[in-house]
C-alpha cells in the first residue's frame, strides 16, 4: 500500500482528519481537486464572515451620532474590500497547507475516484491505501428556472464577488446563507428582499428565536416575505423580473438587479465510485455512516456534509477527528451536541432541542427567557434586539436546549453547549456567577426566569 490512510477532500473535516491521523502515526495523504481548505475556507464560512464584519461595521457607523460620535458617511472601496477578503482567505488556506506539510501529510492534487476497494485514481495516477476517509463536502442546490448565470442569478460563491453593489438584491431562501448575504448587501446599501417558502425564516430554529431575528432584520429595512416562493424570472430592460407566489395563490412581481438562490446544499457523495466498491450512497448523495463514521465498507469512512446533516464545518471537524482516531485503532465515536450559528446582525445561535421538539420527545418542558431589551450591557451597546431562551426538563431541571438572538450569540452558545454536555441543570446555571454587565448574564437570567425567581423580568413562565 502507498499509504495507511487517504483523505479525499481538504475542507475543515478533511484536513482535521489528515493531520490527526498523521499525529497518530499513520502515513497519510490528502487528495484535493480544488483549493486547499475546501468550500468553507475559500468560498464559504471565512470570506462570508469577512464581509459580515464589514457589514456590521457599516451598520454601527449609522448609529454613532446617537451616542455622540460624528464623522462623515463611510465610503466603501470595493476593490480594497475584495483584496482584504482575499487576503484573509489566502492567509488561512496557506496556513492549512503549512499544517499539512508540517505534519508530513502528502497533498495530491486532482479528482479522486475509487477503481477498487483500496485504490483511487487521480488523473493518470493510481494510489493505494489501507483505509480512506471521504470528506468531499457539498454544493449549492439549483432551483429550476433560476439556474446561476454568474451575473444576474448567483449562488453563494457568486454572491461573494462584489464588482459592484446592486441597487436591488433578492435572496431566495430565508436560512443561514440567504440571511447572511441579505445582511451584507443591506449594509452595503442595497434594497434587500428575502423570500422564504416556509411560514418563518430559519424554519429549523425555535419559533421565538426566529421571530426575534425576523423583527431585528425587518427593523433594519430588510423586507422579508415568508410563506412565499419564487415561481418565475425573466430578464428585462429594468432588471430581473421575478414572480412571487404566496401560499394563497396570490402573485406579485419584483424587479431586482441581483438574485441569490440559497435554498440549500447537496452532498457530493455520488460520482466517486463508492457504489462500485459496496459503499451505500442514498438518492440525495449522502453516505450513511455508523457512530465511528464508518460506511458499509468498514475501511472506508465518511465525514462532514457528505455524511449527514447538519452541514456545518465544526461538525465536520469533530467527525474528522473521530474517523482518524478510529482508523488509527483508537476507541472513538461521534456523540456530541452540534451548535449552529447564523452570523447576521444580530446573530442567531442554538443548540439542542427547541421547545416543540422537547414536548414531542415526551418531556414536561420548563422554559426561561430573557430579552436583551432589559440587559444593561445590550443597552450600552445599542443592541437590544434579541432574546435568550432556555428549554429544560421540568422534572429534573436538566438543560435540553438553548436559543440565543443577539450580538455575540455565536460565542455565547458555547457556554450552553458545554453546560449540556456536562449535564447541567437550570439550578446550576442560575447559581453560576456571571460577570456584570455582560451579555452572558442572559443565560443566568433565563435560568432564573425558568425557576421562577428572575430579578429583571416578570416570572410568568416556568
Amino acid at each position: 500500500m502507498d499509504y495507511d490512510l487517504i483523505v479525499i477532500g481538504s475542507g475543515p473535516g478533511g484536513y482535521h482528519a489528515a493531520i490527526r491521523a498523521a499525529q497518530l502515526g499513520l502515513k497519510t495523504a490528502v487528495v484535493e481537486k480544488g483549493a486547499v481548505g475546501g468550500v468553507c475556507l475559500n468560498v464559504g464560512c471565512i470570506p462570508t464572515k469577512a464581509l459580515l464584519h464589514v457589514a456590521h461595521t457599516l451598520e454601527e457607523s449609522k448609529h454613532a451620532a446617537e451616542y455622540g460620535v460624528a464623522f462623515d458617511a463611510p465610503k466603501v472601496d470595493l476593490k480594497a474590500l475584495e483584496k482584504w477578503k482575499a487576503g484573509v482567505v489566502k492567509k488561512l488556506t496557506g496556513g492549512v497547507g503549512q499544517l499539512l506539510k508540517g505534519n508530513k501529510v502528502d497533498l495530491i492534487e486532482g479528482e479522486a475516484r475509487f477503481s477498487d476497494a483500496h485504490t483511487v485514481t487521480v488523473g493518470d495516477r493510481k494510489v493505494t491505501a489501507d483505509k480512506f476517509i471521504v470528506a468531499t463536502g457539498s454544493r449549492s442546490v439549483e432551483l429550476k428556472g433560476f439556474e446561476s448565470d454568474g451575473d444576474r442569478i448567483v449562488d453563494s460563491t457568486g454572491a461573494l464577488l462584489l464588482a459592484e453593489v446592486p441597487k436591488r438584491f433578492l435572496a431566495i431562501g430565508g436560512s443561514a446563507i440567504g440571511l447572511e448575504f441579505a445582511d451584507i448587501y443591506a449594509a452595503l446599501g442595497s434594497e434587500v428582499t428575502v423570500v422564504e417558502f416556509m411560514d418563518r425564516i430559519v424554519p429549523t430554529a425555535d419559533p421565538d428565536a426566529s421571530k426575534a431575528l425576523h423583527k431585528a432584520l425587518a427593523k433594519r429595512g430588510i423586507s422579508i416575505k415568508t410563506g412565499t416562493k419564487a415561481v418565475a424570472q425573466k430578464k428585462t430592460k429594468a432588471g430581473t423580473e421575478v414572480t412571487l407566489e404566496a401560499k394563497d395563490g396570490s402573485q406579485e412581481t419584483l424587479v431586482v438587479d441581483k438574485l441569490l438562490v440559497a435554498v440549500g446544499r447537496r452532498p457530493n457523495g455520488q460520482g466517486l465510485g463508492l457504489e462500485e466498491i459496496g459503499v451505500a450512497v442514498d438518492e440525495r448523495g449522502y453516505v450513511p455512516t455508523s457512530e465511528t463514521m464508518q460506511t458499509d465498507v468498514p475501511h472506508v469512512y465518511a465525514i462532514g456534509d457528505v455524511a449527514t446533516g447538519p452541514l456545518l464545518a465544526h461538525k465536520a471537524m469533530k467527525e474528522g477527528l473521530v474517523a482518524a482516531e478510529h482508523a488509527a485503532g483508537k476507541p472513538a465515536a461521534y456523540d456530541t451536541l452540534v451548535p449552529s450559528v447564523i452570523y447576521t446582525n444580530p446573530e442567531l445561535a442554538s443548540v439542542g432541542m427547541t421547545e416543540a421538539e422537547a414536548k414531542e420527545a415526551g418531556f414536561e418542558v420548563q422554559v426561561g427567557t430573557f430579552p436583551l431589551a432589559v440587559s444593561g450591557r445590550a443597552m450600552a451597546m445599542q443592541a437590544t434586539d434579541g432574546i435568550t431562551k432556555l428549554i429544560a426538563d421540568a422534572k429534573t431541571g436538566l438543560l435540553l436546549g438553548a436559543h440565543l438572538v443577539g450580538p455575540g450569540a455565536g460565542d455565547l452558545i458555547a457556554e450552553a453547549t458545554l453546560a449540556m454536555e456536562m449535564g447541567t441543570t437550570l439550578e446550576d446555571l442560575a447559581a453560576t456567577q456571571h460577570p456584570h454587565p455582560t451579555l452572558s448574564e442572559g443565560l443566568m437570567e433565563a435560568a432564573e426566569h425558568a425557576l421562577g425567581h428572575a430579578i429583571h423580568v416578570p416570572n410568568k413562565r416556568k
